[in-house]
């Protein structure tokens, strides 16, 4: 008898379990036929009948996205993109944010190492101490002010553009990250002997303690005091015009700005007296007196024509200049530019001037015809000039043979004041053939730091010298520690990298004044204000600077400037 069953390997088993192939044994796609012969028990064999040409159906290609899909697509690559980038950049600000403010343990005094006295805390001494190594000096520094001022950007400030303390870095953020502990007073050094090395200084605060002056002595001594505001002997000045070089000038400044605008639109005030409170008078081409004319005029047409309609086409912009043209230390083209631009702006420049006296309302001049005539002003800026601090006079006045210069201490190659062992003087108070810039200041600052440094490392060599010498040590190692320190006993000298002028002139424009291999690249307009702003805000010290500088451009831009009393 034949019987007749399915293997759980044959074809139709495996069609049943894949799917393809009912219970019955009819086909449920019918991918091909099937048919089995009958077979004997004794053979356990089937035949199978070879598979007929299975047609299988062409599928149509799938339809491409369109274009709203790949836009989509695109969209969520690119807001993952941002996410990351923000997230990254978030966490890395916050990382450099938290270890600025988050200052390590320092190394205590020691009696052993050298001290170290640092006056001032401008741009000359600011940038020794931020590149100064403090392992091998007991470093104390003496300043009127407990901060540093990026004064480039001090004109914005008269105007609301920046807040005051945008522009200011306390010294402590800086001396707080050094290897060994920098003591830091407030206060206003009084003398330095160059003979007993010592420096008087004494608090000026308004609350005093009973340490009101003390004297200390010093190892070495920087000297970097900076100047003062040249006067060219006229009183008036001090009492009634307005200085442009502290912070505190700066808030001064603002307040009589605000002062005259709201006593102009006091109610029944004269057209005469309207037209002297809305004249505001610049004495000074440098550029200090440029970005603050260019600032005032930013404030007149971006704030005070929406918030002072009635009297802000009064105001009036006066820049009073002794030379021939503004901006002496830029190019012709860019002066020119400038002065063009003033001229649209309607800024009158007035040149071959010299200012003769100075009134409680009203500057005396004399023009280039040798005429004498009175200007009125409701606010006088006098930005011109600088002359020596009555410490520096009284330094002088002790080496008269070796300090021959009424304008300023004579140093070296290494900026080692000459006839005074140990002092060091950068910066502003030194008669040098640099400008006195902050950008000379600066650049002195980190050599002077550079070569400290070496001082530190020569020290440490030579006490290791000692040891191995003591020691009875392998001689090649001594003469390995003899060559280093050779090598850091070289000393180079000091030489000076010019990196550019710039000016912000007003209206969104700015001047550059670049050098270009052995040429200069002049640059002005739009354009030149960008590169401005970027290049003072890479200049500023911290990242704290930097962001409240940006937000504060950025508060400007969308709400306008602060024209509230403060």
């Amino acid at each position: 008898m034949s019987v007749r069953y399915l293997s759980h390997s044959s074809p139709i088993a495996r069609g049943i379990l894949r799917g393809q192939l009912s219970l019955s044994g009819k086909p449920n796609v019918a991918p091909r036929l099937i048919s089995l012969k009958s077979f004997s028990t004794s053979g356990l064999r089937a035949n199978v009948v070879p598979p007929e040409p299975v047609v299988v159906p062409v599928t149509p290609n799938a339809p491409k996205p369109s274009f709203g899909q790949r836009w989509r697509r695109r969209v969520r690559a690119f807001a993952r993109t941002v996410l990351v980038v923000i997230l990254v950049g978030g966490g890395a600000f916050y990382y450099v944010t938290q270890q600025d403010v988050h200052p390590g343990d320092q190394l205590p005094s020691d009696p052993s190492k050298p001290t170290l006295v640092v006056l001032g805390s401008g741009w000359g001494a600011t940038s020794f101490l931020k590149n100064l190594d403090t392992e091998e000096f007991n470093v104390v520094v003496v300043s009127p002010r407990n901060y540093f001022l990026f004064s480039p950007l001090l004109p914005s400030v008269t105007v609301g553009t920046l807040e005051p303390r945008s522009i200011i870095q306390p010294t402590r953020f800086i001396t707080r990250h050094k290897k060994r502990k920098v003591s830091v007073y407030e206060a206003e050094a009084r003398e330095v002997d160059p003979i007993k090395k010592t420096v008087t200084f004494r608090d000026q605060t308004d609350i005093r303690g009973e340490a009101g002056s003390v004297t200390i002595p010093y190892d070495y001594l920087v000297y970097a005091v900076g100047c003062e505001n040249q006067t060219f002997g006229i009183e008036g000045v001090t009492k009634y015009g307005c200085f442009l070089k502290e912070l505190s000038d700066a808030d001064k400044i603002r307040t009589r700005l605000m002062d005259c605008i709201e006593t102009a639109a006091f109610k029944d005030q004269p057209d005469e007296e309207v037209d002297r409170l809305m004249h505001m008078v610049v004495v000074g081409g440098g550029p200090t007196g440029v970005e603050y004319a260019g600032e005032l005029h930013d404030f007149l047409i971006d704030d005070l024509r929406k918030w002072y309609p009635e009297v802000a086409d009064r105001l009036r912009i006066t820049l009073i200049e002794a030379l021939p043209n503004v901006l002496p230390a830029f190019s012709k083209q860019l002066i020119q530019y400038t002065e063009s631009q003033f001229k649209e702006n309607r800024i009158d420049v007035l040149t071959r001037t010299m200012v003769k006296d100075v009134k409680e309302r009203s500057v005396v001049v004399q023009d280039a015809n040798k005429e004498i005539r009175e200007i009125p002003y409701g606010l006088l800026v006098w930005a011109t000039g600088n002359t020596s601090r009555q410490i520096t006079k009284n330094l002088l006045a002790k080496l008269p043979e070796t300090q021959t210069q009424k304008r300023g201490i004579v140093v070296d190659d290494y900026l080692s004041m000459l006839g005074a062992e140990g002092v060091y003087a950068i910066g502003d108070c030194t008669a040098t053939q640099y400008a006195p810039t902050a950008q000379v200041a600066s650049q002195q600052g980190a050599f002077l730091a550079q070569m400290f440094g070496k001082l530190g490392q020569k020290a440490k060599l030579q006490r290791q010298l000692a040891d191995l010498r003591a020691s009875s040590s392998d001689p090649v190692e001594l003469e390995a520690v003899v060559k280093k320190l050779n090598r850091v006993a070289k000393l180079t000298p000091f030489h000076y990298s010019h990196q550019g002028s710039l000016a912000y002139i007003g209206s969104e424009k700015a001047i550059a004044d670049l050098p270009f291999f052995n040429g200069n690249v002049a640059s002005g307009g739009g354009a030149a204000m960008l590169f401005w702003r970027s290049a003072y805000i890479s200049t500023l010290y911290s990242v704290r600077n930097r962001t409240l500088v940006m937000t504060d451009w950025l508060k400007v831009k969308l709400f306008g400037r602060d024209v509230s009393r403060e």
